[in-house]
């Protein structure tokens, strides 16, 4: 039988979650999406991490029928943010990746989210309290890993 969770664990765990949200939401109001939708910031987050794909893959990758990954691709091209190169290796599909506009608006965005947290910490803690949230970071890492 597994093991209890403490009520501190879960009330951290809690407190974490809501901690994501609020400082996700401020962070993109900092640096901007450029109107993005939820489902065209996933594609392209995973086209910049992942590199080409077929559309079909990035509709499996994104759970979502072909239809509606048409549509999200059709306003990501409307914007100038995807280009199409032939697949190598299957002459009927063709890859998507991110244009070089495309490109220069995230590295831009990420720059002002990034600006916009260095500066809140700065302005709010000390050094020894940023010492803290860094080394509280490093142990939060270890969620992550397997």
């Amino acid at each position: 039988m597994p093991e209890r969770v403490s009520e501190t664990a879960v009330r951290a765990a809690h407190d974490l979650r809501v901690l994501i949200g609020r400082l996700r939401r401020r962070v993109k109001e900092a640096g901007g999406d450029g109107e993005l939708t939820p489902s065209q910031e996933s594609v392209v987050r995973r086209l910049d991490r992942e590199g080409p794909l077929s559309a079909s893959d990035l509709a499996a990758a994104e759970r979502v029928r072909p239809q509606s990954m048409a549509a999200v691709l059709a306003a990501l091209d409307e914007r100038g943010w995807i280009e199409r190169q032939p697949d190598p290796h299957d002459g009927r599909k063709q890859l998507l990746s991110l244009t070089a506009a495309a490109l220069k608006d995230l590295r831009d965005w990420r720059r002002l989210r990034e600006e916009w947290l260095a500066r809140a910490l700065q302005d709010r803690y000390t050094h020894d309290e940023r010492k803290t949230i860094t080394e509280a970071l490093a142990l939060l890492y270890r969620i992550t890993e397997p």
